[in-house]
Formats: C-alpha cells, structure tokens, sequence
C-alpha cells in the first residue's frame, strides 16, 4: 500500500532534461552546447539564496484533527503565541566540462549548504559558541552525467535533472524557492527529426535490497526481479528563448508543443521483515506484479502580448500483490487512476510595465478522508477530519485516485505549499498581477499580487468535509538587478472556509500568516 503512495501515484516519465546551459533543464536546443563549445573548457553556474521566514497562526486556530494532529506545529513554551521562524541557504553550483576536441561533455550538480538552518551546528553549548561547525553531509552532489554529440543524436547517461512542460508532475527545482529537484538514473537517446526532438529513455528507477561482493568493493542486485524499471518515449516541438523573443518582436506567433509517455514495472518484492540480506531465502522473494503507465501532453502558445501554457497528465497503475508479508495475500489489487490539468496564463508585453493573467489548476481526487499528499502517513488509515492519510487501505478501500502535484510547482505560499503539502485532490483559480514600478540603470523594482481560490475535489478528504478550503492573498515587493543580485519580501494571508473547520470540535479555522524575506546572489 505505501509503494501505491509513493510509486505508483507519483510515477512520472521521467524523460531527459538536457540542459543548454548548466543550469537549464528541459529539451531546449539539445546538443547546441556542445556544438558551440569548441572555444571553452568549461561553463560554470552558482548562485546563493538565504530566507528568512515568520509564521503565524499555521494550525489556523481549529484544534486537532480526529487522529490527534495538528495542521501544523505550534511553538513549545507557548502555543498561544502563534509565532514560528525560520532561517536557512544554499549555494548551488552547475559545472560542464568539454572535451578540448568538442561533442562530449561532463555535467554535474553540487549543492552546498543545502537548506542549512542557519546558526543549527554551534560548536560547543549554544550560548557560549563562537563558530559553527560544517555539517556532515555539506555537499550534496545531486546530479552527474555525461554527454555525447553523435551523427544521428545525443546520447546522455548518469544521473541527471529531470523537468518536463510546466513542472506539474516533473520538476527540477530549477525555480528560485525550489527545494527539492528532481533527478533519475538513465540512458537517454535524443534526436532530431522532421522538426521535432524524439527521445527514448531506460531508468534504474529503484534497485532492490544488494550485498557486498567479497572484495568489498562494490556491491552487485542480490535479486533482480525486485527492481523497479522505466521505459520512456518522447517528442517535442521547441523554440528557444532567443528564438520566441525575435518572433515576438516580428509580431508573430510560437507555438510549441510535446508529449511523453512512460512505463514502470516490478515483477517482485521483498517481504517486508527481511531486514538482514545475509538471511535471505527464496520464500522471502514475493510476487508483487506491479505496473504504473504516465502520460503528459504539454502545449505552449506565444502571442507578442499573450502567453497561455497548458500541461494534462494521466496515470493508471495497479499492484497486484498488496502484501508482502509470506503466507498472507490479497485476492484483490490496488488500482490507480488520476489526472491532473494545469493551466497558465500571461496578457501583456513580457518587458513591459503591466502583466497579468488567471492560472487554474486541478488534481482528481479519492473519496477517502484525507489529502493522500504525505507520504508518510500513508499507511495510516485515515479518520473524517483528518488533513492526510491511506487513500487506499486494504481489503476495505482498493483504489487510490487522488493525483499529487510535484511540490516544487507553486501555486501558494500557505495553504497547498505549507500545510497540505502539493495541490492533491483539489482545483484551483489563481488571478496574477505584476508591476515594474522602477527601472534605475540595472535595477528595477517589481511589485506583484497573486489572489488563490481553492476548493476539494471530494468533501470528504477536507478537514472540513466541505469543498470550499480558502481564499489566499501573496504579494510580493522585490529588486533584481542585472548583474545576478536580487532582494524580495513576500507576504501571505490565508482566510480559510469551511472545508478547513473543524467540524468534531465546532472552531472555524482562522487566518494564517506568512512574512519572508529573501536574499539571492546569481552567477
């Protein structure tokens, strides 16, 4: 049931994000970096964010859930002050090496300080330090593989970024609050022909429970059949930055336009106490008989003043084997079938003063309690009330519908991003307005405003066990100049509606706050 949560309704295709620059996903002018890097070595990328972030009044005042949870925690010394904060950075870096002789090139991503908490490794008692000590895992190499530019492609293995149309179901974390990002182990082919760029890509999606070989060097799959694998086929129709920009400003159209299509499967599992691969035996080795199908169609339009981007997704998958404990099976599979839409917007010149527009966005949705966006509370049965649990609990409930956003896509600040978690069993209406008030040499000052109505897809995964969960107001005042600096302050305000109440305890849910300033230095 908890591989239904975490494979099956969150497969994604996966397919190659090769980058144009270091730090670009996506398939964007594949293989023109390395066709124009004879006069480099290397291209180099980095950039440094810190945040600073105070929350009010996140448990929205509504008490606990049926299961004894609140929507989010509360200070220790005194829960009635409402006041959390938060501090952290990271420093990102993106390195290309190219071979002197042109068409291979070596890419990986380092992270530094990834999300540190700033001031949380003090050296010695807390009000006596004067120095704080390098965490154990301070760099974090996320991502390396290589390139090579052939005469009918580009072939790319290792582990890579991985992003694909808007970011709805896979996303690199690319985004300047991106907290995760995601990557995959691959072989990956892409070519261009008539027009469009084709791609096919194999994954080493999960390698099952290993051993150390008797050198004890390396270590080899102690049983093959458990590994989960994905197979991958794309197209894609694009036209880079430059090339919309001069077709905007000869007044014409671009249109852009892709799709994939993606399977996962695992013949067996593991059972779930065999914890020592020293001890295995054959029994241990359990059918589990599971496939999950993706597919994501994304449309780009571009008007000199309009923009309009769409991404659908589909995703079936089934498990037929529920259990993994030996000797106890299910006559039944858990099934899955969700979709997810989402839906963006722009009116106005790009370089303009005024831009604004109306962004929608649905997830299906499972008639169990609870919002299915946490993985770890997956395998909890969830009670009416509850904000998460199990949207599939065998033998009673043997489908999981709900579709999750990827976590890096934003649409809010509080109420999908903090306390829910994603955008999962719930739609949305998102209206945007962005003013350039001040252009200063290199600097100019950007006020924004976006207003977020949001609602369930099925009353019963509410807390309040109604549709409606509440109306948000994000603006945001920032600075940017063109030499890679940047300064913001943003604010949030969520009035919640009923379906955040708390209907056993009769609170309504009250405003939430959300104030964070944030500092980046781009090179």
């Amino acid at each position: 049931m908890s591989r239904l949560q975490t494979i099956a309704l969150l497969v994604i295709a996966l397919l190659a994000a090769l980058p144009t620059t270091a730090a670009a996903e996506g398939f964007r002018s594949v293989g023109d970096e390395l066709a124009t890097a004879e006069d480099t070595l290397f291209d180099f990328a980095a950039d440094l964010r810190l945040r600073s972030e105070l929350l009010f009044n996140f448990d929205l005042d509504r008490g606990i859930t049926p299961s004894g949870d609140l929507f989010f925690p509360l200070p220790v010394a005194d829960p009635t002050s409402q006041v959390l904060t938060h501090n952290d950075m990271r420093f990102r870096t993106d390195l290309t090496l190219f071979a002197p002789t042109g068409g291979i090139a070596l890419k990986t991503r380092i992270d530094v300080l990834d999300n540190l908490v700033l001031g949380s490794t003090p050296k010695g008692p807390a009000v006596g330090t004067s120095t704080q000590l390098a965490p154990v895992d301070a760099f974090r190499v996320k991502r390396v593989w290589g390139e090579v530019l052939t005469p009918i492609g580009l072939l790319a293995a290792g582990r890579m970024g991985n992003d694909w149309g808007l970011g709805m179901l896979a996303n690199g974390g690319n985004c300047a609050d991106g907290d995760s990002g995601d990557a995959a182990d691959r072989i990956a082919f892409l070519t261009p022909l008539f027009g469009h760029i084709w791609a096919v890509a194999y994954d080493f999606s999960a390698t099952g429970k290993g051993t150390m070989r008797p050198n004890r060097s390396r270590a080899v799959d102690l049983e093959p059949t458990d590994d989960v694998t994905t197979l991958n086929f794309a197209f894609l129709k694009w036209d880079d930055e430059a090339a919309t920009t001069r077709s905007r400003r000869a007044d014409r159209m671009s249109f852009n336009y892709g799709a994939y299509v993606s399977y996962r499967w695992q013949q067996n599992d593991i059972r779930e106490t065999a914890d020592s691969t020293s001890l295995l035996r054959p029994e241990d080795v359990l059918r589990r008989d599971y496939g999950a199908l993706a597919s994501d169609l994304w449309v780009r339009l571009l008007l000199p003043k309009f923009r309009m981007e769409l991404e659908a997704a589909y995703l079936w998958g089934s498990i037929d084997q529920v259990s993994l404990i030996p000797g106890v099976e299910m006559t039944k599979g858990i099934t899955t079938n969700a979709y997810g839409l989402a839906l963006e917007t722009d009116i106005g010149d790009p370089d303009g003063a005024w831009l604004g527009g109306l962004d929608l966005g649905l997830a299906s949705g499972d008639d169990a309690p609870g919002f299915g966006a946490n993985p770890d509370k997956a395998t909890r049965r969830a009670e009416l009330g509850d904000m998460d649990g199990a949207q599939a609990y065998p033998p009673d409930d043997m489908t999981a519908d709900n579709f999750v956003f990827h976590s890096d896509y934003r649409v809010d600040r509080i109420l999908f991003h903090e306390l829910i978690g994603t955008v999962t069993d719930a739609f949305y209406l998102r209206g945007h307005v962005r003013w350039h008030a001040l252009e200063l040499g290199p600097t100019t000052l950007t006020v924004s405003l976006a207003t977020i109505a949001s609602f369930a897809m099925e009353p019963n995964s509410a807390p309040g066990q109604e549709q409606p969960l509440g109306v948000e107001l994000d603006p945001t005042v920032e600075i940017t100049t063109t030499d890679g600096f940047g300064a913001a302050l943003e604010y949030a305000v969520l009035f919640p509606l009923a379906g955040l109440d708390n209907v056993l305890l009769h609170y309504e849910a009250q405003p939430a706050h959300l104030l964070r300033a944030r500092l980046s230095f781009a090179y």
